[in-house]
């Protein structure tokens, strides 16, 4: 999307102030035109991350975080038994909760407790993600959300949709000078709105009786940048 904004300036004006972003530009003789472009690029994702957790059930709290804990310790096990380094494996929520019996027109009956424990999983090797998911399954896993597909060190890219979203912002203001019959003279100044290198998130169903091992495609993903840039024509 286009924004275009042109406005006399005039000679003896005071400076208005501009956003703390904004570099402000010299008084000028010529027109001023701003226009705000977005440059694209795409990518392969290379990384993933998922969220994977236990969830165990016991009459008494103290068995129910044994239960838990041993389970536990089989996934992050077979985590470590996969390559995966221990930076990119976090814990990410442990929670205790009583369970209730609940009837009309009684109070409620304590049943038991249910234990969680969730971690924080990076992939590093998206190929190969898939069948580790379905040996964490085999190993006691029984709460996995995710994926979510991104790009592990996005900077080179951005830079390169900084690149188009200036050449664009450039290109409009040649349209629009060769319109007014004008000419670009010189540019006043460069805001950036904002650079996203958005996850990809991605609903995944696990069946632990599943013949088929679980498949991650990781697609494409866009990365984007918007610009806001101030010309001087003449």
């Amino acid at each position: 999307m286009i924004r275009v904004l042109i406005a006399a300036l005039a000679l003896t004006a005071a400076a208005a102030p501009v956003a703390a972003q904004t570099v402000p530009a010299p008084a000028g003789s010529g027109t001023r035109l701003e226009v705000a472009a977005t440059g694209e690029v795409t990518r392969v994702p290379d990384i993933v991350r998922i969220n994977a957790g236990v969830v165990t059930q016991a009459p008494t709290a103290v068995e129910a975080i044994r239960q838990n804990g041993a389970r536990m310790e089989r996934v992050r096990a077979a985590l470590r038994r996969a390559g995966v380094a221990e930076r990119d494996i976090q814990t990410s929520a442990i929670s205790l909760q009583p369970d209730y019996r609940y009837q009309e027109n009684r109070p409620p009956v304590l049943t038991g407790y249910r234990a969680s424990n969730e971690v924080n999983v990076r992939f590093r090797d998206i190929a190969g993600s898939g069948p580790i998911l379905d040996a964490l399954v085999a190993e006691g896993a029984n709460q996995i959300n995710g994926p979510n597909l991104g790009i592990d060190r996005p900077e080179a890219a951005l830079d390169e949709a900084r690149t188009r979203a200036l050449a664009n912002a450039r290109a409009r203001a040649e349209l629009y000078a060769r319109t007014l019959e004008m000419r670009v003279k010189r540019i006043l100044y460069v805001s950036e709105a904002g650079a996203m290198p958005p996850p990809m998130p991605m609903e995944m169903r696990m069946n632990a009786q599943a013949a088929d091992a679980t498949r991650i495609v990781p697609g494409e993903q866009v990365l984007s940048v918007t610009l806001t840039v101030g010309f001087e024509l003449e």
